[in-house]
């Protein structure tokens, strides 16, 4: 059995209706515009059915071509609006909770992260893919 690391929470505020949310988590069309951490990753495919016991695949590269990976699993449940949880493809576990506020939309994203890379690197990632999500939702509506 292997040894898993504590599980990981990041989460953003995103000013706008859980509809427009909703929308642009889940549509590859507009997974290929925001699922990157920074300015020099990006998601040239992404596949996403969204329902309990659905697919999805998302193509992460750096735009230089020196790396990338894909991010891949299954979805456990979901909760239209409100959650979805999932299992990647290695076993790791990881739950999306959208809750909604006075202030808008907050998306919580708990992770057990790999066992691969430092735990901070990986906050660090989901954290700048949370922030890019805010602000292509937020440039949206």
């Amino acid at each position: 059995m292997k040894n898993h690391a504590a599980f990981i929470t990041v989460e953003t505020l995103v000013n706008a209706p859980i509809d427009e949310v909703w929308a642009y988590w889940t549509d590859p069309e507009h997974i290929k515009q925001w699922n990157s951490p920074s300015v020099d990753w990006h998601t040239p495919y992404a596949e996403n059915d969204v329902r309990t016991g659905g697919k999805f695949l998302f193509v992460m590269k750096t735009k230089d071509g020196g790396s990338g990976f894909d991010f891949k699993g299954t979805y456990d449940e979901v909760s239209f609006h409100e959650k979805i949880s999932y299992t990647t493809t290695d076993g790791r576990k990881a739950t999306n909770l959208f809750i909604a506020t006075p202030a808008g939309i907050r998306i919580t994203e708990t992770f057990e992260p790999n066992q691969d890379d430092p735990a901070e690197l990986q906050r660090d990632f989901v954290a700048g893919v949370l922030m890019t999500f805010k602000t292509y939702v937020e440039s949206k509506v």
